[in-house]
């Protein structure tokens, strides 16, 4: 949906499945409010048969006594009071169940949307950001849709309500009441579109807020080793104090627009008081009829001066409805094929292929590279020679400028993303492990494994002692990122994880570039067992890593330099000897 469209007609267009439960819940809303508005009219009543007695209202119906009529007068009030509380209750339970249902899909359609965006998006947004959207924005819909929508309802039904009320008693007094109300209206939806611009600024700086605390709270660690701690007390209190101050105006025009409602609302008030009371004392209304007015009055203009709170919840809402939505309205630019890879072989081509990062110079550019199924393949080359991104276009988070990657023959952008995917183990050198514990880590390569095919993905990837050793074993939880682990052994971890996703591709880009020398000749047996039978391509910048590989390739200069093995590579010329000597120590650098 176009994004200049009002952002409650696009989040109606959103919920259209709940139309149903909006209807009912506004229907139950303005029931509950005609029953609201009756006491008054019961007061005037009550007045009324006490004055009047056998020429009260009541009496015109046939009953002529007054205790008669008291009784009924007490049975409407209970019936009424009855009803108004029933109705208070469905209302309130339909309208905090669809708050917490739109809550619920608005964040699990952003969060969903956001896993099918491509990585380039994603690294053009900060993690605060996005975590705002899919948490206080959503929160945002939620707090107005469980009061503010309700509010809205009744003062509209209020104003109807009590206009022909008052119109059908005396016309001319309504008319003081009513008067107001334009102007308040009015004055409302002015009102609304100015604090609306204040609370999308605000939106953005509590986003700024949240990215730079993210990021603090993932770098406490560089924080503290450079005693950073007050630099970065100084950094997070500039950017709230700017979210305090885009507050501040928010503030101040949300603040006065009560007091300025509440002249409006005097007017109207004395006006009916006084008019009104000259008519009952000339006898043009009943007593009972002038105690409708002046309680009528209040129960109309009073309500009013609740629009500012509640066009307050609703511009917030509104804001944050709109960065939920333009999030939701974000194309998604890598588009899959339709073609099902169904037991794919492994073998891997990277043709003519050309590359660059957006606002970044050319990383890639005419590489030729082919790997053939069941073989292994090194990966080498200085930083920033586009190793790793050979693996992103190959995995397709991104898709080249220039030439194809293949799989079987297949160009990757023909394939369907999941059948690609399921086709590749991943182990990086950030390692990802998640929340829980040592079992459910290993399980996440195939969530259907039985327990033998996770202790011998674990025995395989020589995590199984370790393991083993653990306070609660298998069942020990990691924390968060696994950082209750070593790095050697979170490495472990993600090793037996793609040992038991069994793909028949098998990638590590610098699996063992950050752990000692023990573990990494462990992590190197481990790779040498889970490298027979399926394609292996191995980035590392530790050349020992590679040394027993099939074939060698070296990266420079944006394209292949040169491939074959260790020992022919070695009696060449070119890049590979020279960092051969380097990593032995046989030169300097």
């Amino acid at each position: 949906m176009d994004g200049s469209t009002h952002p409650l007609m696009r989040l109606l267009d959103h919920l259209k499945e709940y139309r149903a439960t909006v209807l009912l819940a506004s229907f139950c809303s303005i029931i509950n409010k005609v029953w609201d508005l009756a006491p008054p009219i019961l007061i005037g009543m009550a007045i009324d048969v006490v004055a009047a007695q056998e020429d009260s209202f009541l009496a015109q119906f046939g009953y002529t006594d007054v205790y008669d009529q008291l009784y009924i007068l007490t049975g409407i009030t209970v019936v009424i009071w009855v009803l108004e509380s029933l109705f208070q209750y469905l209302y309130a339970v339909l309208w905090r169940n669809l708050a917490q249902t739109a809550q619920h899909e608005l964040r699990m359609s952003a969060y969903s949307h956001i896993q099918e965006l491509e990585m380039q998006w994603f690294s053009q947004q900060p993690t605060g950001s996005l975590m705002a959207i899919m948490n206080d924005d959503v929160n945002q819909l939620e707090r107005f849709l469980d009061q503010g929508a309700t509010d809205l309802l009744h003062v509209a039904t209020t104003i109807i309500v009590v206009g022909a009320i008052m119109i059908s008693v005396a016309p001319e007094v309504a008319l003081l009441a009513i008067l107001p109300i334009p102007v308040i209206v009015t004055g409302s939806f002015i009102y609304q579109r100015r604090i609306g611009v204040r609370y999308t600024k605000v939106r953005g700086k509590v986003a700024d807020l949240n990215a730079l605390l993210n990021n603090n709270l993932h770098g406490i660690t560089t924080i503290k080793s450079f005693t950073a701690e007050k630099r970065e007390v100084d950094r997070v209190d500039e950017v709230s104090t700017s979210y305090r101050e885009a507050n501040k105006e928010a503030i101040r025009l949300s603040a006065s627009f009560v007091p300025i409602i509440r002249m409006a609302i005097l007017f109207a008030f004395t006006a009916n008081m006084l008019v009104g009371g000259w008519f009952a004392l000339d006898g043009r209304i009943s007593l009972g009829a002038y105690s409708v007015i002046v309680f009528i009055t209040q129960r109309l203009l009073w309500p009013l001066t609740r629009l500012g709170e509640t066009f307050d919840l609703y511009q917030r809402a509104m804001a944050s409805t709109s960065r939920v939505l333009d999030l939701l309205d974000t194309k998604i630019g890598i588009v899959e094929g339709d073609t099902k890879l169904e037991l794919a072989k492994g073998e891997i081509s990277f043709n003519d292929l050309g590359f660059s990062y957006p606002d970044r110079e050319t990383v890639l550019e005419g590489v030729n590279l082919t790997i053939p199924a069941g073989e292994t393949v090194g990966l080498v080359g200085s930083t920033g020679s586009g190793k790793t991104t050979l693996v992103r276009l190959l995995l397709r988070f991104h898709d080249p400028d220039s030439g194809s990657v293949s799989l079987d023959g297949h160009d990757v952008r023909e394939l369907t993303l999941k059948s690609l995917r399921e086709s590749v183990s991943l182990v990086s050198q950030t390692t990802t492990l998640f929340p829980g514990s040592v079992r459910d880590n290993i399980l996440y390569g195939d969530p259907a494994a039985d327990e033998d095919a996770v202790v011998e993905a674990a025995r395989v990837a020589e995590a199984l002692p370790f393991i083993e050793s653990l306070p609660q074993g298998w069942d020990t939880d990691i924390g968060e990122g696994g950082h209750r682990l070593s790095g050697g052994q979170r490495q472990r971890i993600a090793i037996a994880r793609a040992v038991l996703k069994d793909a028949p591709v098998l990638v590590l880009d610098e699996a063992t570039s950050n752990v000692d020398n023990e573990t990494e000749a462990a992590l190197k047996r481990s790779i040498e067992r889970i490298s027979v039978g399926r394609t292996t391509l191995i980035i590392a910048h530790r050349l020992s890593t590679v040394r027993n590989a099939d074939t060698i390739a070296v990266l420079g200069n944006g394209s292949i330099s040169e491939t074959g093995t260790h020992e022919e590579l070695l009696t060449g010329n070119g890049l590979y000897p020279r960092l051969w000597a380097v990593q032995t120590g046989e030169v300097s650098q």
